[in-house]
This record gives structure tokens, sequence and C-alpha cells, in this order.
């Protein structure tokens, strides 16, 4: 090869590696951004200052805003926790994914953002602020797809709401850098939820001052500064700018309009309106989109900013947006079956081209721009925005109905707008409740009554209160009554159970606790307490059915197992007895363990080893728990 030759042969070689270098960096450049959404429960737009609202101060999404593109109109279809955040996971609305109150489970056919971010190489991790998302026992299914969900404690011994009820914003953030430390490798899929706006109002120091007369603007400034910690964090670690952030609220705070004092009931925009901010991954895109949007179409945009594939859902991408290829308004569809729950009839609403329709048994119809606070309900029958609106409800129900059965037409319900000091009582009441102070809610349960004797939660939650004060007969009453004018509520029918068992009427037990697994086969507590109730009426083979069906549901429970083991020897059947007992003496060697596994023994025949269990009860001292 001649000189020439050899110095373009090297020339050529050098550019062929600056280019494989340079497509090195390019691949690292489009790597899969690390996704944070984090939800602000009970946020109201109208209360961040980047919204307008110069009474508070929020640098945290005030800089988010900055930084990103601000939504003036995004909204929420559903104004209750488990409701709004199972639409945010999946991007479908309440009447597809069917999540419409708390304890009911998410669908496995219904994927979440986890579920879909993981089969793109993710790792998850969710971190939650409140109870009510708990996996464990009021969000079954929101858990489906997070390689980590950091639900709350099965046991505490707390009286505080902290730690017990709620978390702290704080400790929320603390929890999720933690992890994050943890698991640097990315791409990572991160949730952060935070309930500190939540009613109860109860900001700590310094916002508890700083707000002492808006006690709910000091619960979003606090929030706000636990956002800001964990933004600090990112900085730090150097994935703020290279990460894509999704900020909301999961739905509003009625406080006090249309008389609401929370949320739940309604969908006027108090409760509907939220904050909504993107900050995309390594591009400073800076934007305030004025078109009105949905939580629907929060994941469709996170699955086209991370190049995962399109799923069928009831949002889309919000892209267009800041890609200036759209400005036009999104239809919202608002719906909240929450009001059954008291035997109310739910609520549905659209909002578009500058009205909202609200379907209820007293329909309304608000012309936004003129009477943009929804106070003139302007419907009539033959309005024709009325009668478009409302035909695109009909339409939604046929394409997305859940099939969830009511009780009754929902026409023939009540109206919520007729109920709402009863909504405000019980909501009272089950705060009190919550911070262990029955007197506070019996006292607001007794107006509830004076007002509808027949309200089911009312008559449920006396009930209940006159159960925990050992009230046994006059908790069944108030329960009886309750299943009375709700019979298939599930709840009641298990506490009419509990007390009917400690009113020394176990006949009347049984038959109320076959009742509510009719409505609820999955209730461990009632398998159990029904097991239980058996072995009292000598039903031996119903009660070791009962038993065996709770340990389906959990099988590591002791009490479940010791009761088994109570039943099998009643029956006789020592060796099944002795193989059900003896693993229990190694984890939980109890005096009634020992008792039982000495009556198997003996019954085997086995009278040393009989003798030996005896002894070793004996030592445990007295004896706990039945014979």
């Amino acid at each position: 090869m001649r000189p020439s030759g050899i110095f373009f042969f090297f020339l050529f070689s050098a550019a062929l590696c600056f280019a494989q270098a340079n497509s090195t960096k390019g691949v690292v450049k489009t790597e899969k951004p690390d996704i944070f959404l984090i939800t602000i429960d009970t946020l109201r737009a109208d209360h961040v200052h980047c919204y307008g609202y110069e009474q508070i101060q929020t640098p945290s999404l005030d800089a988010l805003a900055r930084d990103g593109i601000r939504f003036t109109r995004a909204f929420t279809p559903s104004p209750i926790t488990n409701t709004s955040h199972a639409t945010i996971l999946t991007g479908l609305l309440p009447s597809s994914h069917g999540v419409t109150d708390f304890g009911v489970p998410l669908a496995s056919a219904h994927s979440t953002w986890a579920e879909i971010l993981k089969k793109q190489g993710y790792t998850t991790a969710a971190f939650i602020g409140a109870v009510i998302l708990d996996s464990k026992t009021l969000a079954p299914g929101l858990d489906r797809g997070f390689d980590y969900y950091d639900n709350f404690p099965e046991h505490t011994n707390t009286k505080s709401r902290w730690g017990r009820v709620e978390r702290r914003g704080a400790e929320v953030v603390q929890h999720a850098e933690g992890w994050l430390t943890q698991h640097r490798a990315g791409p990572r899929f991160v949730w952060v939820h935070l309930y500190d706006p939540h009613d109860p109002y109860e900001p700590p120091a310094p916002y508890s001052t700083t707000y002492s007369d808006r006690l709910y603007d000091g619960e979003i400034a606090y929030a706000d500064s636990a956002l800001g910690h964990f933004l600090s964090y990112l900085k730090r670690q150097g994935k703020y700018d290279s990460s894509l952030m999704l900020i909301v609220g999961d739905h509003g705070e009625g406080l006090g309009e249309h008389h609401e004092e929370t949320h739940g009931i309604f969908l006027y925009d108090s409760t509907t309106h939220v904050p909504l901010i993107i900050k995309l991954p390594r591009q400073a895109v800076r934007k305030v989109v004025n078109a009105q949007v949905r939580t629907t179409d929060l994941l469709p945009t996170a699955l086209d900013i991370a190049g995962a594939p399109k799923e069928e859902l009831n949002g889309e991408s919000l892209s267009p947006y800041w890609q200036g290829t759209s400005t036009s308004d999104r239809t919202v569809i608002g719906e909240t079956d929450y009001p059954l729950r008291f035997g109310w009839a739910p609520i549905k609403s659209v909002r578009e081209g500058g009205y909202k329709f609200i379907e209820a048994p007293r329909p309304e119809l608000y012309n936004l721009q003129a009477d943009p606070n929804e106070l003139h309900n302007s419907y009539t029958p033959e309005d024709p925005a009325a009668h478009r609106l409302r035909t695109q409800l009909a339409e939604l129900k046929v394409r997305t109905d859940s099939g969830q059965a009511t009780s009754a037409d929902p026409s023939q319900l009540p109206d919520p707008k007729d109920k709402i000091q009863e909504q405000n009582l019980l909501h009272q009441a089950m705060l009190a409740l919550e911070d262990d102070h029955p007197q506070q809610a019996r006292a607001a349960l007794e107006k509830v009554l004076s007002i509808d004797p027949k309200s089911p939660t009312g008559l449920q939650q006396v009930g209940q209160l006159e159960f925990a004060a050992k009230n046994y007969a006059k908790a069944a009453t108030y329960l009886k009554r309750a299943m009375e004018v709700r019979p298939n509520d599930a709840a009641s029918a298990f506490s009419l159970g509990q007390a009917l068992d400690q009113s020394g009427d176990p006949e009347g037990a049984r038959n109320a606790l076959e009742t509510t697994l009719k409505l609820n086969p999955s209730q461990f507590p009632a398998h159990l307490l029904l097991g239980r109730v058996q072995l009292k009426l000598k039903d031996l083979s119903a009660a070791e059915d009962q038993l065996e069906a709770a340990l389906l549901l959990q099988p590591g429970n002791f009490e479940a197992k010791t009761s088994l083991g109570e039943v099998l020897v009643a029956q006789q059947k020592f060796p099944e007895a002795v193989e059900q007992l003896e693993p229990l003496v190694r984890t939980h060697p109890t005096r009634q363990v020992y008792e039982l596994l000495s009556k198997a023994y003996l019954g085997m025949g086995k009278v040393g080893e009989a003798e030996k269990a005896r002894t070793r009860a004996d030592q445990l001292g007295e004896r706990s728990g039945p014979r």
C-alpha cells in the first residue's frame, strides 16, 4: 500500500471510530428517562401560587411550572382518592376501570403504569401518604407491577393518625429518596403520593402559624416544601434534568362551595379542577397550555415520551400541545358513584364547548363563560346544549359501562344535592372515629339520624360505636336496621354477625355472616368468625370448611390455624390435628396450642407425648383462648 493509501486508511478508521463514538453518545441521549409521577391529594388548582392564587407560597410547584408545561384547565373525572388514582394509573375512566369506591379491587384486565413500564425495562416503586391507598386493604390492585409498594404497617400501637392513617409528606419523600439511593440503575418509574392537603387540616409548624386562618393552604404549602425536598434530592443526584416529571392533583376540595365541605359527592370545578405540570426530560420546553385536558391523558403522555407501545385508553398523549400541533379542548367526563355508598344517586357530568351538564335526579347545566362558579343552573329539557351533552353521556354509558349493579334505578334515588348536610356530618363522624373521639362521632351521627332515621351509614356507624363500647345487643339493633335499609351491604352484615356473636346469638350470627360472604366471598375475617360460630353450634364439618377457606385467603394466620386444630380435635381427627398444630409450637408456643396438641396426642394413644405437651402448657401459665 502506498503511503498516501496508508494515510487515508488511518483517516477513514479514525473517522469511523469518531462516528461510532458519536453514535454511542446518541444512544445515551435517547435512553429511556426516569419517570416521576407525583400526585398531591385534594389539591385545588386555584389554591396554587402559579395558578394565580396570591395568598400562598408554593415555590416548588412554581419552579416546576417555570421549567415545564403548565396546564391551566386540567380536570379529574372523579372527586374521590381511590377512584381518581385508579384513573391516573390506568388512563381509564371510572366506568371503565370499575374502582368506584374504597376497597373495590382494580381488575387484572386493566394494566397500570407500573405493569406497562416494567415490560419496557423499568424498575418501579410507589410511596403512598395515606392508608386509603394501601394495596392490602382499601386499594387492592393498585400495587400491580410495582417492584416495591410502600404500604402501611399491618399493626401499629399508636393512636395518632400519623403512621396509622396518613404519613407526612416529608416521611413519604424520605422513603422514596431512600429507595432511589439503593436503586440507582435506570430507568426507574416512581410514584410519590403526598396526602397532606386532605382534611383534617393539621399542617406542622411553621405552616400552622403562617396559615393559621387558612389551614388548608398551610397543608398545601407544607406539601410543596416536601416536594421541594424531593426535587433538591434529584438535582443532587444529577437526575432532575434528564427525568420526566408529571405533577398533578388527584381532585380538589369543596371548602363549603355548593355546601360541600370536602369532596366525593359533587362534580363541580371546586373538586374536579386540578393543577397539572409536566417537565420534559433533556429539553427545555416552557409553556402554558390553556386547552381543556384530563388526568386520563397522563398515562398516554408518559408512554409516548418513554417510547412504549400505545395502549387502548380513554385518554390521549398531551404532546401535541407543546409541539404546537393542537390547541383544542378535550371533552371532560366526570363520574362519581360514591353517593351510592350512602343510598343516594350517582352523578355524571360532561364539560365541553363552554358548558357543563350534570346528570342527576335534578339535572344541571352551566354556561361556564357567564357562570364560571356554577352558581346558576340553567337546565331546561329543551336546551340544545343540555340535549347534546346528555346524549354524549348516554353514548359513553353504552361504551364503558362496567356492569356495576345498583339496588335501584339511580333516578329514583335521592339527589345528593338534598343530602349534602348529612354527608358533611357523616364525614365529621368518620374523622372523629379515625382520631379516637367516639363522643364527637356519636354527636355527629345522632344529628344525621335526626335528619334521616333511615340513614344506612348513620345506623351502621352508631352500631359500630355501640359494639366498641361492648353494648352488643344495642349494636345489633342498629345494625339490623341498617341491613333493612341496605340489604346488600356486606360491611353491615359482617358487623351484625360480630354483634350477634358477642351478644350470645350464634344462630343469628351465622345467618348474618353467611349473608356477608354471599355478598363478598373474599373476606378473611368473616370466614374466620363463621368458622368459630359453627364450632360453637357444633356444626364441625361446616366449621372446618370455613376455616380452610380462611386459610386459603391468609395461609399463615395463627388464629385460623389454631381454630382449625381445635375443630379437628373436636372431630377426633387426631393425626390431622397433630399435623396442623406441631408447626405452631415452633412459631407460636402458646398454652392453647400445647393443650390442643396434648389432646390430639392422647387421642392417638401417645400418652408420653401428651403428658409432655400438658406439662409445657402448665408451664406457660394461665390459659388463653378457647379450649
